[in-house]
């Protein structure tokens, strides 16, 4: 059973005062962005954190070095290797991987804590993550993909990047089409033909999914009231 809210446990409880309040106490979820390099994803996923103040995002565990500019518990949580080893045996990711030679991780402590007080955390991760996130708190997860209008489209927003060679462009056109095989494995696909058209679909999508009933914890309560007379 949800815990009644302190600041209504005051007064005898009625269902005026139960509603009283924009929004019932629900348990947060976990949204996933994912996309081939250059379909819009990190633009998408910082229109979502300016937007949405109950949405914060994820931050991982790194083995790699701190980088100028970053901030330990900000931009990442910088962890000596031999203990984010020690966190992987103790189990404390809920998934993570080695890239290009460093450990990255995404812990379960404090995620846990923010889901139960209503918390949203957005994750920027791969099909993999993704896959391993969605395994260990499926109830939890809302997976969104991001498909970019077309393969034409993609080499053209990668080539106005102006910050990759003709090699590297090529690289991650190839892995990209790998990466979009994977959108069955996804709970929603949304086309970024146009940023601001994206960003309202997966905003919709958020606030949808924070209105399922399972996650509606207040409800259990407010309901209760409603039927005892």
């Amino acid at each position: 059973m949800a815990d009644i809210d302190p600041s209504l446990s005051a007064a005898p409880l009625d269902a005026a005062s139960l509603g009283s309040r924009d929004t019932l106490q629900r348990r947060g979820l976990m949204f996933i962005l994912s996309s081939p390099s250059g379909a819009g994803k990190t633009t998408i996923a910082r229109m979502l954190l300016d937007a949405e103040p109950e949405l914060g995002l994820s931050v991982s565990a790194t083995t790699r070095s701190i980088r100028p500019g970053e901030v330990d518990g900000r931009d990442y949580h910088f962890v000596p290797q031999t203990e984010f080893d020690r966190m992987v045996e103790d189990g404390e990711f809920y998934e993570w991987a080695r890239v290009f030679g460093n450990s990255y991780g995404t812990p379960k402590g404090q995620i846990r804590a923010g889901l139960k007080s209503g918390r949203d955390f957005l994750f920027d991760i791969d099909w993999q993550g993704t896959q391993q996130l969605h395994q260990k708190a499926q109830a939890d997860v809302v997976r969104v993909f991001i498909l970019p209008p077309s393969l034409e489209e993609l080499h053209r927003r990668l080539v106005g990047r102006g910050t990759d060679s003709v090699e590297v462009i090529a690289a991650r056109m190839a892995r990209a089409q790998a990466e979009i095989s994977h959108w069955d494995g996804y709970d929603y696909v949304v086309i970024n033909d146009d940023v601001e058209t994206c960003f309202a679909k997966v905003r919709q999508i958020l606030h949808a999914e924070r209105m399922r009933r399972t996650r509606q914890t207040g409800l259990i309560d407010f309901v209760r009231v409603l039927t005892s007379k």
